[in-house]
């Protein structure tokens, strides 16, 4: 069983596994295709990061934030509000993010 390390509001559906990187400055990143994006909220400025996130996980938002709506536009997972990400989660870690749910998970033999 996979252990849950937090929660949010699930803003476009699907299940991924992959990277975690923690992201301030979307101009100033190594970022690669599949990586988690998290960060504190999206703005415009993440488009490039977001066309090659597996998912993307964020501290605050809601159904009509940025990262719901692109997440929605790109297809890709979204969990939103969860309030910690970018406190709990840590660069590099392998997580399972499960929007079906709005939970996500550290992965299976990680």
């Amino acid at each position: 069983m996979s252990k849950l390390l937090l929660s949010g509001m699930s803003a476009s559906l699907g299940k991924t596994i992959g990277k975690v990187k923690i992201i301030d400055n979307p101009n100033e990143v190594n970022f690669d295709q599949g990586d988690i994006l998290v960060t504190e909220m999206t703005n415009p400025r993440f488009t490039p990061l977001i066309e090659k996130a597996g998912a993307i996980v964020t501290d605050i938002g809601g159904l009509l934030c940025h990262a719901a709506i692109i997440s929605r536009e790109f297809g890709i997972p979204c969990i939103v509000n969860t309030k910690i990400a970018t406190t709990i989660l840590k660069n590099g870690q392998i997580i399972e993010v499960d929007a079906d749910s709005g939970n996500i998970y550290e992965a299976e033999n990680n």
